[in-house]
């Protein structure tokens, strides 16, 4: 079982703050996997989470749809 399964299971908080998947979220379990499988969040909500602004999420969600059009156009 994944840390993030059991965590989800026992409603507890993750403490390994070393864990790729650790954010600073009580809400979540501190969890990003956690965090993910409550459905989809706005950019208001991914931002309050990393505390950023939304601009900020806007910015970088730009950003990865541009590198990922790249890649595809690449890949094809």
């Amino acid at each position: 079982m994944k840390c993030f399964d059991y965590q989800k299971q026992k409603c507890t908080g993750c403490v390994k703050k070393e864990c790729r998947y650790w954010m600073s979220s009580k809400k979540n379990g501190n969890c990003v996997i956690v965090a993910a499988g409550g459905g989809p969040l706005t950019l208001q909500d991914v931002g309050e989470i990393f505390s950023v602004t939304r601009m900020r999420i806007c910015q970088i969600e730009k950003s990865v749809i541009k590198k990922i059009k790249k890649k595809i156009s690449n890949f094809v």
